[in-house]
């Protein structure tokens, strides 16, 4: 439990920098050049992550449960799943209405993949990991909505609503996949009988 704690602490330290000091940001960038910063932050990002799955490898069989989910929970969760993952999608395309409405849908997809776990795992490490990204989803969007409104970012023009419906196409064909196979391969769980 130890080494999840230690994870994520790291890995939202690393990922909230520009949240809460966004100066060491720019003076890195400053100091050694967009690139090197770009090479710092996606190492940091890779090893805290991994450190984090290795973490709550370790966590998730031997921690108490907090509580026993009901068994349609489950089917909820993968429900929440396939929103989750058209949602992803359309944060990679070009803006259609999905991307337009939702402003944020990596950000959104963050939030309804941790919520759709904390409702159907009870043990304590699922609730410290999906509870803390659910956390850091929402400090996120408040961040991005705070950045927009003193205009260093702006909102994504809207493109096509052929976006939308590739957004639906994709999302759901990895939902599919997530389900069928690389659930069971990454995390070692599968999230729904298919035979």
């Amino acid at each position: 439990m130890t080494l999840l704690v230690v994870g994520l602490i790291l890995f939202f330290a690393v990922h909230l920098l520009r949240v809460f000091a966004p100066g060491f940001r720019t003076g890195v960038i400053a100091r050694f050049g967009k690139p090197a910063w770009v090479v710092f932050h996606s190492l940091a990002s890779i090893v805290t992550l991994v450190l984090v799955i290795y973490g709550f490898a370790q966590a998730r069989d031997v921690t108490d449960m907090l509580w026993y989910p009901p068994l349609f929970m489950k089917h909820i969760t993968v429900t929440l799943m396939l929103i989750a993952m058209i949602c992803l999608v359309a944060g990679f395309l070009p803006a259609g209405h999905i991307a337009t409405k939702t402003r944020y849908p990596i950000v959104l997809s963050i939030k309804i993949w941790a919520f759709a776990h904390l409702l159907a795992r009870g043990d304590t490490a699922s609730v410290l990991l999906f509870g803390s990204f659910l956390a850091y989803g929402v400090l996120l969007r408040i961040s991005l909505k705070r950045r927009e409104r003193a205009g260093e970012i702006a909102p994504r023009p809207f493109v096509s609503v052929g976006y939308d419906i590739a957004a639906v196409i994709l999302g759901a064909a990895l939902w599919f996949l997530i389900i069928w196979k690389l659930h069971e391969w990454l995390i070692g769980v599968q999230p729904i009988s298919m035979g």
